[in-house]
């Protein structure tokens, strides 16, 4: 079974433009990213896929494998369903640009879904984290998701759902985490299927993998990726590598 990496690096942000070439302790942030990915030895290969010149060039000048993205994309799986296309791999992992500090546990955790499937079922994996603060459970910008007794999600909203009708039943509320990995048959055959109803309406993705009826298995995992979107972000990751330099 091939891993490979791909980590999607737009230079445009809407909160912090250009924030994957800023400096974070010596390094950009995008070759922090790419590095962290490389040291944990987890992948056959890692690629950052981009639409900037500058990202490209930083991060082949440095020695690592870059792969221009082409196409305006509507979605994540459709950027890096493009850059693999032609590249052998049988599980493809998202590993976030903006999140440097990259957290081996969680990856692992992903990666191991494929490796205990063996009949080669489950499409995606990725994670969930427990939440019981009521603010987060009804804040729509955390993405809920339910799932069966084997962990296969059922459904993701920014809805708290399930409904609390009866709070006293004690359910355990999970927020999704956006790290993915993909059987690559998965996800090229994603990029043909058209948006439905419930992906427009939610404006999550992972909406039209279930639609269609993919299998999502969650892993829950009890960490948080610090991602850099603001430049309040950038200072406290600084901060935070100055307090641990082997980040």
């Amino acid at each position: 079974m091939k891993i490979i990496a791909v980590i999607p690096a737009r230079y445009a942000s809407t909160r912090f433009p250009a924030k994957l070439m800023q400096d974070l302790g010596g390094k950009t942030i995008i070759r922090r990213t790419y590095d962290a990915a490389v040291a944990t030895a987890l992948f056959d290969d890692v690629f950052v896929v981009t639409d900037s010149d500058l990202i490209f060039e930083e991060i082949q000048s440095h020695g690592g494998k870059v792969v221009r993205s082409i196409k305006e994309h509507e979605s994540g799986s459709d950027r890096i369903a493009e850059a693999v296309k032609e590249i052998e791999a049988d599980i493809v992992v998202n590993v976030q640009g903006d999140e440097p500090f990259i957290n081996k546990d969680n990856l692992e955790k992903v990666i191991a879904v494929f490796k205990e499937d063996i009949a080669g079922e489950i499409d995606l994996a990725s994670l969930m984290v427990p939440i019981d603060d009521w603010e987060s459970i009804e804040n729509p910008n955390n993405v809920k998701v339910i799932v069966d007794q084997n962990q296969m999600a059922l459904y993701f909203s920014r809805s708290v759902i399930p409904y609390p009708r009866d709070k006293e039943v004690g359910v355990q509320y999970y927020q999704h985490i956006g790290i993915y990995a993909f059987r690559k048959a998965a996800l090229l055959e994603f990029t043909t299927l058209p948006m439905k109803s419930l992906e427009a309406s939610e404006k999550l993705e992972q909406l039209r993998y279930l639609e269609y009826g993919k299998k999502i298995k969650m892993a829950i995992t009890n960490h948080v990726g610090i991602g850099i979107d603001t430049i309040e972000d950038l200072e406290k990751a600084k901060r935070l590598l100055e307090q641990y330099p082997n980040l």
